[in-house]
């Protein structure tokens, strides 16, 4: 049985109403229901963990076979990923021997430079998939895209379904995964103590 009571709470407000336990087992039923609300916080927290954790994937492009090079099979690699919005990929290469330019799909097509959407020389270049839509690069070098060195990505909506490939989360979004986290499980605590 709870007893009611009333304390003041500023000079503005008359009164504050709570309940006090009248004996121990409404004790035990308050610990049981904080107890309840950390559990619930707790898997709150662990979803809000994987949701982000899948929103922002890195995959380095060819591996872990491969690298950026004339002897990885870009089709097999993409083939076995699928690509979302918000995810990156990296390309990692030697600077004196490729590039990486960005073309229209004409200049994939062809293998063609010359109308490139943009240009990359850093030999660690990390491009972000922003929106949903096929990408297109090539190495520029003469004769590289002939040889194969060329990637078409499509970037597909994110409720088409897990990547095929297992994801490896940037580090980003680990922070960013535990601080959501970390908020969800602050505000549910503190929320206990209305109880």
């Amino acid at each position: 049985m709870l007893i009611n009571s009333f304390l003041p709470l500023s000079p503005l407000s008359s009164a504050c109403f709570f309940q006090v336990p009248a004996d121990r087992s409404a004790e035990m039923d308050v610990r049981r229901r904080r107890a309840l609300v950390m559990v619930v916080a707790a898997m709150l927290a662990a979803v809000a963990v994987s949701r982000v954790a899948t929103a922002a994937t890195s995959y380095t492009v060819g591996a872990p076979d491969g690298l950026w090079d004339m002897h990885t099979d870009y089709a097999e690699w993409v083939a076995a990923r699928t690509f979302h919005p918000g995810d990156n990929i990296t390309f990692t290469y030697s600077r004196e021997l490729h590039d990486v330019v960005e073309v229209g799909k004409a200049g994939y097509d062809a293998c063609s430079s010359a109308n490139n959407v943009s240009a990359f020389r850093s030999g660690n270049d990390v491009v972000a998939l922003t929106a949903v839509g096929t990408r297109y690069f090539l190495c520029g070098l003469t004769g590289h895209c002939d040889s194969g060195m060329k990637i078409r990505v499509d970037v597909v909506d994110a409720s088409t379904g897990p990547a095929a490939a297992p994801p490896t989360t940037s580090a980003g979004g680990s922070v960013v995964a535990g601080l959501g986290a970390l908020v969800v499980t602050q505000a549910l605590l503190a929320s206990m103590s209305v109880w």
